[in-house]
């Protein structure tokens, strides 16, 4: 069901210090900061060859990501998203499989403006995970 590993999100305490790691230090293709309102969030992409790293920072004052930095204050990481074709199909054969979808089970639109949903860390090993619906490859 799942295809390629699509990122790993870090929840970081300084979007711009931690830019400026991986840009400076490790030489890496950086983007702008983005704004992901609904999910409460800003993000930074990281593009590696093979996948993307995102770097997570609270964006309000209820973001999810302040609650995992009220915990883990030097950052880090937060989820694993996997790539799907198809993220109704998906959810329904997690569900069935006993699996727990987060919030109300509806696909909201990711950080690249793809269908996504998250899964409850308990039922992955204690892994939060971020399923997106990418478009398939022509």
């Amino acid at each position: 069901m799942i295809g390629r590993l699509n990122h790993v999100a870090i929840a970081v305490p300084d979007l711009e210090a931690s830019s400026a790691v991986y840009r400076a230090t490790l030489g890496a293709k950086v983007s702008d900061p983005q704004p992901v309102a609904e999910h409460g969030v800003t993000v930074v992409f990281i593009e590696l060859p093979n996948t993307k790293v995102e770097l997570l920072h609270p964006l309000g004052d209820k973001s999810p990501i302040q609650a995992f930095l009220d915990k883990n204050p030097s950052g880090g990481i937060h989820h694993v998203c996997y790539e799907v074709e198809d993220i109704y199909e998906a959810r329904e054969k997690l569900k069935a499989d006993g699996m727990r979808v987060l919030g109300d089970g509806e696909p909201k639109l990711g950080a690249h403006n793809n269908p996504v949903l998250f899964l409850h860390p308990k039922d992955f090993c204690g892994t939060l995970v971020e399923l997106e619906q990418v478009p398939k490859a022509s």
